[in-house]
């Protein structure tokens, strides 16, 4: 079945993470890695009042998962999830999403600490955090709140190298 999204790129991802290995797994393990987000100029004014905004929501493809995988041994954990109760990258449809820091917006540019990121990955959205809306702390977070690895860097388990790194 078509949902008929019809995707596009609105903008590009620039960070110093080429590779996935060594890349922060979560924007709460960057610890400010900085990066830039390039927005399309056809798409710049959508960036009007965006700069009150302390974090703001990244929506991305993860162009590089090299395949899908409903079991995942996650980063944080040593035991097999389903991967729709993980972070994990292989999903079926290859959804990326990190709430990264916003430090500034210049002529279509976002400067972002905390990022994540792969280098030159395709912008699909911005949103703006709002912490009335965003926030629920206290909640369970199912096995990870008894999760005793301390990884924050990933691997290249979930990953392939682009064509022009091969």
């Amino acid at each position: 079945m078509r949902t008929g999204t019809g995707l596009i790129p609105i903008g590009v991802i620039r960070t110093p993470f080429c590779q996935a290995a060594g890349t922060p797994i979560q924007p709460v393990f960057a610890e400010g890695a900085m990066g830039r987000v390039e927005v399309r100029p056809k798409y710049a004014q959508g960036l009007a009042g965006l700069s009150g905004f302390e974090r703001i929501w990244l929506i991305y493809p993860f162009d590089r998962v090299s395949e899908t995988r409903l079991t995942v041994v996650p980063y944080r954990d040593r035991r097999p999830r389903g991967v729709f109760a993980t972070r994990a990258p292989c999903r079926p449809n290859r959804i990326g999403l990190s709430c990264v820091r916003l430090l500034s917006v210049q002529a279509g540019v976002l400067h972002v600490a905390d990022v994540d990121i792969l280098d030159e990955t395709p912008l699909w959205d911005i949103k703006p955090y709002i912490a009335a809306f965003d926030a629920f702390p206290g909640v369970r977070s199912g096995w990870m709140d008894a999760s005793t690895s301390g990884r924050t860097r990933a691997d290249e388990r979930f990953h392939r190298p682009r064509a022009d790194e091969r």
